[in-house]
């Protein structure tokens, strides 16, 4: 028995949007991850099955390890086709939001969804959400926004909609957002949804394999000089940083999706308890933070990089060099020694 977490006047909402609307759209975050587009596909194959016209828009592009996923060749690039999309958007009768709290996610996308006049249905788990929407299903304890979205479906009655393909698209995004279940996932319920996932034909060795198996040499000779090369240990603090310029990305043919999982990494050591990752874009840093145990990942994140995420796993920007954003970090870790 999977229990109730959606407060049934936000189920009543929600159906009452998808009643009144034919044409939808749903949005994700920037830099989609597996989550993101698991959502966001789980949902849109679930609107198929009751004949509505649901449109995936996503800001850039997502990892060449998620196009597999049923239903990825359909999803629009907003970078790609802003014309398009823009009249797409502009013309909906109700826009859903997934795995985002507030519209600057969105990144070039936030204007055109914030200007435009369909209702918009929040679904998402990271803490702090925006009041942008109109209906908001918020919930943080929940592993991933894909387990909210089977946990909607279900609530509306339509579990039996849930066909292979969206089941797939659930499964992957839970999978990918707790690091293949090894962290924010130690709720029995997790494991309940995976059971009737699985029952409705999800081969969770294939699709494992299809994540994670399937990288490119030179993402592994990327993986390797980052351990080798670039991986500091700050012994007294637990911690590991492990960062990587533009200059070096380059280096080994960078691709989107090439340094997943990287940051998980260091907390295979013996002693790290919180390890962050720091890449160089183009226009920003981009900080991922993990961490085992207490220790919070998403404070550091909010109190140096204006970010957030969850107890363990956590994300913020830097507009600064690569060089001052390790100087920020290194001079406040003693500050979290507390928090050991």
């Amino acid at each position: 028995m999977i229990s109730k977490v959606i407060a049934e006047d936000l189920i009543h909402k929600v159906q009452k949007e998808i009643d009144k609307a034919e044409t939808m759209v749903i949005v994700v975050h920037v830099g989609p991850d597996g989550d993101a587009l698991g959502s966001a596909l789980g949902l849109w194959h679930y609107l198929m099955t009751i004949d509505k016209e649901p449109q995936v828009i996503v800001p850039t592009a997502f990892p060449d390890f998620l196009a597999w996923m049923p239903g990825a060749d359909k999803v629009l690039v907003y970078e790609n086709d802003k014309q398009k999309c823009d009249e797409i958007i502009a013309a909906t009768d109700l826009i859903f939001t997934l795995d985002f709290n507030v519209l600057n996610r969105l990144a070039g996308m936030e204007q055109v969804v914030k200007d435009a006049a369909a209702p918009k249905i929040l679904v998402d788990h990271h803490l702090h959400p925006g009041d942008y929407a109109k209906v908001t299903i918020s919930y943080p304890e929940i592993s991933s926004t894909s387990e909210l979205i089977f946990r909607l479906i279900c609530r509306m009655g339509d579990f039996s909609k849930i066909n292979l393909a969206a089941a797939e698209c659930i499964y992957t995004g839970m999978m990918t957002d707790t690091g293949a279940f090894t962290y924010n996932s130690n709720k029995p319920e997790i494991y309940s949804i995976v059971y009737e996932l699985i029952k409705l034909g999800v081969d969770k060795d294939d699709i494992y394999r299809r994540v994670f198996n399937t990288y490119s040499a030179d993402r592994m000779r990327l993986m390797g000089y980052a351990l080798y090369q670039k991986m500091k240990i700050y012994h007294e603090n637990k911690a590991a940083l492990i960062t990587l310029s533009l200059d070096e990305l380059k280096e080994f043919n960078f691709k989107n999706g090439d340094a997943e999982g990287l940051v998980n990494m260091p907390l295979s050591i013996d002693g790290v308890l919180f390890s962050v990752f720091m890449r160089e874009d183009p226009d920003k840093i981009k900080i991922s933070l993990r961490s085992q145990g207490t220790f919070p990942a998403n404070k550091v994140s909010a109190d140096l990089f204006g970010g957030g995420g969850h107890l363990n796993a956590a994300g913020g920007e830097s507009y600064t060099t690569l060089e001052e954003a390790v100087r920020k970090f290194e001079e406040a870790l003693d500050d979290y020694k507390d928090f050991l």
